[in-house]
């Protein structure tokens, strides 16, 4: 009969248990359930075996219980451990820090902060005779950056007023809901894009040595393509129109509220821009929709505006004839993004459209 292994009376056999159930760590739990079997009178090589660990591994886990009890059954792996291995870091720790304070404001130059740059700054301030600029880049890594396009803000954007119409979004929905009971309540955004036969360049994947070519020729002949969409679902639709004015405007609104089915039944929230063909006393809302006006200068709040990288992914860096050719190709992509509801949603249901807990079933 093999011998029993000694065990340590650090905990009871029930609290042994407890510590194997209740871990929210894999490794420590599988090793509380080694020493709980073995606490209950099971062999290490047995209680090994059952719970899938290396004999001569489970053997030690004992020893470190019997020494160190809970404290050597803990899994050192997730306590951060000092890398003493390789070359030395080219900045301690005060001057890491020191690097981040720099980097909020413009380099010496004046210009904006480069890999070359911090490559500069780091050798004027360790005393380094010659740093490789790559380390430059490799140091803006490490103090938490990536290289970024600004998102564009007007000057004239009142924060305020903005924070102000999230806020108060969900309260409208609300009070529509109260005032329309036996109404289903949508909230819609809109906007249009001028697109044509000036060139759109993007960055794009390709194999290294070859230089992506684009064949150009500017010519400024222009359509718009009119947006509508529902952050909640992802759902969408488009229209191809050759200019922006009240009378087009009115069109596309009558064409939209007949397909998404805006009726005293259906009351769609049109969230818009001030583009004065919105705001204009002639513009002729059909019934079941409701504008709904942006603060001035808050395109960051137009959720309509996401959409239109994903209508511009088949013109970047192609050569067109004529806006007729530009138009089929928008036309099918138009098509394909109507299909594409899950990833229009991720891109315009942005957190603060809090206002679905405000929309209810229709009694």
């Amino acid at each position: 009969m093999p011998r029993k292994a000694h065990l340590a009376n650090h905990l009871k056999e029930d609290e042994l248990k407890q510590k194997y159930i209740t871990s929210q760590d894999p490794v420590e739990a599988r090793r509380w359930h080694v020493i709980w079997l073995v606490a209950i009178g099971w062999t290490i090589k047995n209680s090994a075996l059952a719970v899938g660990l290396d004999y001569q591994y489970a053997k030690k886990m004992i020893k470190r219980y019997n020494e160190l009890g809970a404290e050597g059954v803990k899994n050192q792996r997730k306590k951060a451990q000092k890398h003493l291995r390789g070359k030395a870091p080219l900045l301690n720790e005060q001057q890491l820090q020191k690097l981040v304070a720099q980097l909020r404001s413009r380099p010496a130059d004046g210009g904006i902060w480069t890999g070359p740059k911090v490559a500069r700054w780091i050798e004027k301030e360790t005393r380094r005779p010659k740093v490789a600029n790559q380390r430059g880049w490799d140091y803006l890594k490490k103090c938490n950056h990536s290289w970024q396009r600004p998102r564009p803000k007007h000057r004239q954007g009142d924060e305020q007023a903005q924070e102000e119409f999230k806020q108060q979004l969900p309260l409208k929905v609300k009070q529509l809901q109260q005032k329309h009971p036996q109404a289903q309540i949508e909230v819609w955004f809109f906007d249009e894009h001028r697109v044509g036969l000036k060139p759109i360049l993007r960055k794009v994947w390709s194999p290294r040595g070859e230089r992506p070519i684009a064949l150009v020729q500017p010519r400024y002949e222009w359509l718009y393509v009119y947006g509508f969409v529902e952050p909640k679902t992802g759902r969408t639709f488009w229209y191809l129109i050759p200019r922006v004015n009240t009378k087009w405007f009115n069109l596309v609104l009558k064409t939209f509220a007949v397909e998404a089915g805006a009726s005293n039944e259906k009351i769609i929230l049109l969230v818009e821009d001030r583009a004065g063909w919105h705001t204009s006393p002639k513009v002729q809302l059909p019934t079941g929709l409701i504008g709904e006006f942006l603060p001035p200068y808050s395109p960051e709040l137009q959720r309509a505006e996401r959409l239109w990288s994903l209508v511009d992914e088949p013109l970047v860096n192609q050569h067109f004839e004529s806006l007729e050719q530009l138009e089929d190709v928008l036309a099918t992509r138009c098509c394909v993004l109507q299909q594409m509801t899950e990833e229009i949603k991720h891109l315009t249901h942005y957190h603060w459209l809090n206002y679905s807990d405000a929309i209810s079933s229709p009694t």
